[in-house]
């Protein structure tokens, strides 16, 4: 009787102890902090995936998927940066600016700048992060660490970053998409890997080049988002000098919007956008993600 009371409260123990490891080492995280270095801590609070929710929607998201491949849409009649349906900039006349960050990821877009990254959160400056899934993949602490600062909306750059179109439409020598199926994967696959990565569902979506058809654009609203690209073009996908950049940026009106990349370190963003801010302050802008800039409309 002794030895059954022994080897039971054994196997108890061995459970418990068990499951404190389990917990200890999948709530270890290494993540960045506000003065930008690097810490391990336990049990602490990300935005990350939030299984329940995101079971909830799941089923309606692939129904609506369905629902769009068996659609029969027209041949596309426009194609490029402005087609219908495009956001380019928001509709007020209060002087505010989006700043947009894309991180394209691929061989030759995958760094992090992290010297614009810092500045923006040390001047309180809020940005919109439109993500391709190339760039979490290669990056995923660091994106973690961005979606969990309150100054930043993260949303969809799209899952190769490829122009989006119905038909191969093609921008700057990539190749576009080239069916509607194509098009749903490109835009829906990163949609769930933000999703399951930081339960953030991305209402908004830039193509690879900022490049569509008009069907294409349809598309993305039938899916639930809006196409958003921009009157700024801020640098020239990391081509500008710092100067350029910040001259570009000082042409702000009332509601612009502004395209940038922060995947370019060596590039001349951070400098000119560095350099842009106290003098559009002076001027009397303020900075908004998208999601606030659209709710003044």
């Amino acid at each position: 009787m002794i030895r059954n009371i022994i080897l039971f409260v054994s196997i108890g123990l061995m459970i418990f102890f068990s499951f404190l490891l389990f917990n200890f080492n999948k709530n270890n995280t290494v993540m960045t902090v506000k003065d930008h270095t690097y810490i391990t801590k336990s049990n602490l609070a990300l935005k990350m995936t939030e299984p329940p929710s995101f079971l909830k929607t799941a089923d309606d998201l692939m129904e609506k998927v369905k629902l769009i491949k068996e659609n029969q849409y027209p041949e596309p009649t426009r194609w490029g940066e402005s087609v219908n349906g495009v956001i380019q900039k928001i509709d007020t006349d209060e002087k505010v600016i989006a700043l947009t960050f894309d991180a394209c990821g691929g061989d030759f877009g995958s760094g992090y700048d992290k010297e614009l990254i810092d500045f923006l959160i040390d001047e309180g400056i809020p940005a919109t992060l439109f993500i391709n899934s190339r760039w979490i993949e290669a990056n995923l602490e660091q994106f973690h660490y961005l979606a969990s600062v309150d100054l930043f909306q993260i949303e969809n750059h799209g899952t190769e970053h490829r122009p989006l179109s119905v038909n191969g439409g093609t921008a700057w020598g990539i190749q576009g998409t080239t069916s509607v199926e194509e098009v749903v994967t490109e835009v829906i696959t990163n949609y769930k890997m933000i999703k399951e990565l930081t339960g953030h569902e991305a209402r908004y979506f830039r193509s690879g080049t900022a490049f569509y058809d008009d069907v294409a654009v349809q598309i993305v609203t039938d899916l639930g988002m809006k196409v958003v690209n921009y009157d700024i073009l801020g640098d020239a996908g990391a081509t500008f000098s710092a100067s350029q950049v910040r001259d570009a940026l000082l042409r702000a009106n009332p509601g612009s919007i502004a395209l940038l990349h922060m995947n370019q370190p060596s590039s001349g963003t951070a400098a000119g956008v560095k350099a842009a801010i106290p003098k559009l302050r002076e001027q009397g802008f303020t900075f908004v993600t998208l999601e606030q800039g659209f709710k003044l409309e």
